[in-house]
């Protein structure tokens, strides 16, 4: 019997040939992505991290100036301290809010009743229409002349505000109008509602809780993951407030909705002072990183994930 002795090195041959294909034909699929990723998001990272340290009107070449744009934004520019002031007053007014009534609203569309996916889709509407027709349709309804709001309230007797004509309601009319999108977070919550063992509600239930009960010693602790998820998405989410403030007042009236990313963009493509503008993008990102980690530090205190050993 003939053995042929060189059979197993080709096969071994034909076999690397092909794992090495296999890697090319691999890095070609994520070629795309990384090309993309390169170009728009990590070198823009790096390059306005550059540009931080220049003075730079967009034409013309940078000019280095070391810390001077830190030193200015922190210790010399009221626009800045003025712009921290209203998004805060923003996130500390609207994320409780919203939360909340997201939450009420998961617990609504949770019953087993005729209807229920046709009340789900048109309570999550909101959340996916263009950004610019919402502002511009909340534009119709806050103006003191003909909108509905203000009709709304003299039907009762009430006179209603210029809401975003003055500095005292400018900021209440923009956390109003953000509850019309909690679509997402609901979503959130009907599934996390959707998740939680019924045999727990069925345990309380024999020992006597009633709805009330279940609610805050079941239905909440059990949830907590994804109030954890949304509380961190919603502080992200004001620190980035823009289309609405940018269409509707501009800032105004007397810098009382100046948002600090409306505040980034003036500077950069109003003021012409991209370096400048990078400076506060670098800032912008240090606070929101100081209030995710220390909302992470903080999750252990309260958030329970089922089956993490404590």
């Amino acid at each position: 019997m003939t053995v042929q002795v060189d059979s197993f090195p080709r096969a071994q041959v034909a076999r690397r040939r092909r794992l090495k294909w296999s890697h090319v034909e691999g890095y070609f699929f994520v070629a795309p992505f990384f090309v993309g990723f390169v170009l728009f998001t990590l070198g823009p990272f790096i390059a306005s991290l550059v540009l931080s340290f220049t003075s730079w009107g967009l034409f013309g070449a940078p000019k280095l100036v070391g810390l001077q744009n830190y030193q200015q934004i922190l210790t010399n520019d009221p626009s800045f301290s003025t712009s921290i002031l209203v998004t805060l007053y923003y996130m500390v007014g609207h994320i409780p809010l919203a939360m909340a009534l997201a939450f009420a609203v998961a617990l609504l569309l949770n019953q087993q009743v005729w209807g229920m996916p046709f009340f789900r889709t048109v309570y999550y509407l909101p959340a996916v229409t263009a950004s610019v027709a919402t502002a511009i349709l909340w534009a119709w309804l806050f103006d003191p002349t003909f909108g509905l709001i203000d009709q709304g309230l003299a039907l009762i007797g009430i006179k209603g505000p210029n809401w975003l004509g003055v500095t005292t309601w400018a900021m209440p009319a923009f956390i109003l109008m953000s509850l019309w999108s909690i679509g997402d977070m609901m979503v959130i919550y009907l599934a996390a509602l959707q998740g939680v063992p019924q045999n727990l509600y069925e345990a309380s239930a024999i020992d006597g809780a009633g709805r009330w009960m279940r609610l805050r010693h079941v239905t909440i602790p059990m949830m907590t993951p994804a109030i954890f998820l949304t509380l961190l998405l919603q502080i992200i989410g004001s620190f980035q407030v823009f289309t609405s403030a940018f269409i509707l007042t501009n800032g105004g009236p007397g810098n009382a909705t100046l948002f600090y990313v409306l505040y980034l963009y003036q500077s950069a493509f109003q003021n012409f002072r991209m370096g400048y503008a990078s400076a506060l993008a670098w800032i912008l990102f240090v606070i929101i990183m100081s209030f995710t980690l220390f909302q992470v530090w903080l999750s252990r205190r309260w958030v329970y994930y089922e089956g993490e050993q404590r």
